[in-house]
């Protein structure tokens, strides 16, 4: 960390900073939504742009000196539309659900009809939970996924659809580790009149690497986090068809935020860049390699996955078998350092609080460097760890072990 002027300035801070630092570089990160960004992308945020409102579009700002920002935003937007295929792109949301809110707002008014999967089928709070803002302001019908099979019915979703009538159909989930038939959800759309809304927040990387279909092509707006599998800096885009321009990039302003964050923009861009390299393709093909390892070996040992396995880089580990909660799981785990976010299983009998899951995903240990071979260790030390959580002498063993192993794939930092 070379933060010199922070480090005089203020101790207390950079003390803070660095502990996190040393935290990220000895511990591993299996939570889905995480990964480590390039020194270039750390560099483009921490950068003088931060320093400029630039409200409005490019082009169109409500402020003065905008020309050199007019330039970074202008090539964010390029890049983007290159990796997707996109019409129109709109780079200014500041996070993933004021892009959906943006959305929805683009679309809709408050109380219409939209169909969204259940969160504890693998959806997202921003896909009508009642808690949420989107819950609160429309009116949701969930469809969820099959009982038996862990996976989207489509069927089922065509026969709600046919019933309800929604305005919005809603896909892209935040826990469902299975590919997703877009055109199928294009066609139920267009037989029920829909708007169609895909939230690529968590699969973004594999899609741009073409491992994953695009929606882009069959959808009407196109919403993703640029964190994630994109491994940039942590905000959010929309794309959507030219016709809906307009649409949306009033509803992100001035209707959802004021100015956005330049230095975000630049660093984003820096990320689009990297995405179009020949490296990422790469990087991400090991993604879905090492998911799949995982998941694998956890079945070997009797675990249980919800749908049984993975397409992409993450999947639910259904622990009710093994007779520990998920948010218990998360605390041992983190004692050895081993960072995973509980997850609910669909219809999970227990509170969210305590659900009966643990979502794994391969994002940031794959940035690392670490292979199948690394997989099949993780798994053998969560087993170990979940099967000796009561041994501080066992716990404090595998904490060694695993910082001896990330040490030797060092994140980004230097």
């Amino acid at each position: 960390m070379q933060h010199n002027a922070l480090a005089e300035k203020d101790r207390a801070v950079f003390n803070v900073i660095a502990r996190e630092e040393k935290r990220q570089k000895e511990e591993l990160e299996l939570i889905a939504s995480e990964n480590y960004v390039s020194l270039s992308v750390l560099e483009a945020l921490g950068t003088v742009l931060t320093n400029k409102y630039s409200e409005g579009t490019v082009g169109h700002r409500y402020y003065g000196g905008n020309q050199i920002v007019d330039e970074i935003e202008t090539l964010a937007v390029a890049r983007l539309k290159k990796i997707f295929g996109a019409e129109h792109v709109n780079v200014q949301p500041l996070s993933g659900s004021p892009a959906n809110a943006a959305v929805y707002m683009a679309f809709l008014k408050p109380g219409d009809k939209i169909l969204g999967l259940k969160l504890d089928h693998g959806g997202h709070l921003s896909h009508g939970h009642p808690v949420n803002f989107s819950g609160m302001l429309y009116n949701f019908v969930q469809y969820e996924v099959d009982s038996k099979t862990g996976r989207i019915d489509m069927a089922a979703v065509r026969k709600l659809a046919k019933k309800e009538k929604p305005k919005m159909i809603v896909a892209g989930y935040s826990a469902y580790s299975r590919e997703i038939d877009w055109k199928e959800f294009k066609k139920i759309a267009d037989e029920v009149g829909a708007y169609t809304f895909a939230d690529i927040a968590h699969t973004a990387g594999l899609i741009a690497a073409k491992l994953l279909d695009n929606p882009v092509p069959y959808f009407d707006v196109v919403t993703t986090t640029t964190h994630k599998t994109l491994r940039g800096p942590r905000g959010a885009v929309i794309m959507c068809q030219k016709k809906f321009a307009k649409l949306i990039d009033r509803a992100v302003f001035p209707g959802m935020q004021g100015g956005p964050h330049n230095h975000v923009t630049a660093a984003k861009a820096v990320a689009f860049g990297e995405v179009l390299s020949k490296d990422f393709k790469i990087y991400a093909k090991q993604i879905i390699k090492n998911s799949k390892v995982l998941a694998q070996e956890f079945l070997k040992k009797g675990y249980e996955i919800v749908s049984g396995g993975t397409d992409n880089h993450l999947f639910v580990l259904n622990l009710q078998n093994k007779n520990i909660g998920g948010h218990d799981a998360e605390v041992i785990l983190e004692k050895v350092g081993i960072s995973v976010s509980r997850s609910t299983i669909p219809d999970d009998p227990k509170s969210p609080m305590n659900p009966s899951g643990v979502r794994i995903g391969t994002p940031a240990a794959t940035t690392r460097g670490m292979k199948e071979k690394e997989m099949k260790q993780i798994v053998s030390w969560i087993d170990e760890a979940l099967q000796n959580r009561d041994s501080d002498k066992i716990l404090a063993q595998i904490k060694k072990e695993v910082k001896k192993m990330c040490l030797e794939f060092p994140i980004p930092t230097k």
